[in-house]
């Protein structure tokens, strides 16, 4: 089964990402906005309760934290993604890297550039019309962490929350 590990940002963050991945991101239906700390990766049954122990203990090490999300940003000409920036800190790097170490699974294909999706698997003219549009949006929102979450993938190609990890908690 695939997993993955995500913060999602307030309500009414989402929903203003939510007011444009219904138009320009396919996968709009499929997971609510987010920030992924750990992109989708295989384990078996036995293999997610070792794994959520081990977050666990990376959650109960960190305490609950703000993030600033700045600008409107596309990651062209690596692909045709328009994101909200993330700007990076600290916790944020300190998550993602505790994350990624031999005892969990999983690879990275990108280096670690904190956003929110708001557009993917456009044309190439789609997304230059849509990014050109976007980035003169000013964004500029202050958002809390207390928490991540493990997620896995339904067989409809959905997203939906296997647990729940709580900052600065006891594991």
């Amino acid at each position: 089964m695939k997993y993955g590990v995500v913060i999602f940002p307030s309500k009414p963050l989402q929903d203003k990402v939510n007011g444009y991945r219904k138009r320009y991101d396919p996968h709009y239906a499929l997971v609510s906005p987010h920030i992924t700390l750990k992109s989708p990766f295989d384990a078996g049954d036995d293999d997610v309760k070792t794994i959520a122990e081990k977050l666990r203990k990376i959650a109960a090490v960190h305490q609950p934290f703000s993030y600033h999300v700045s600008k409107v940003k596309s990651f062209e000409p690596v692909n045709n993604v328009i994101y909200f920036k993330v700007d990076p800190n600290d916790t944020l790097t300190s998550l993602y890297d505790m994350m990624h170490t031999d005892d969990l699974p999983g690879e990275e294909p990108y280096a670690f550039i904190p956003h929110i999706t708001i557009g993917q698997q456009l044309s190439d003219d789609e997304h230059s019309d849509v990014y050109g549009s976007l980035k003169m949006e000013s964004v500029n929102l202050t958002e809390i962490a207390d928490r991540f979450h493990l997620l896995y993938q339904l067989e409809n190609g959905s997203w939906t929350v296997y647990e729940t990890f709580l900052l600065g908690k006891d594991a």
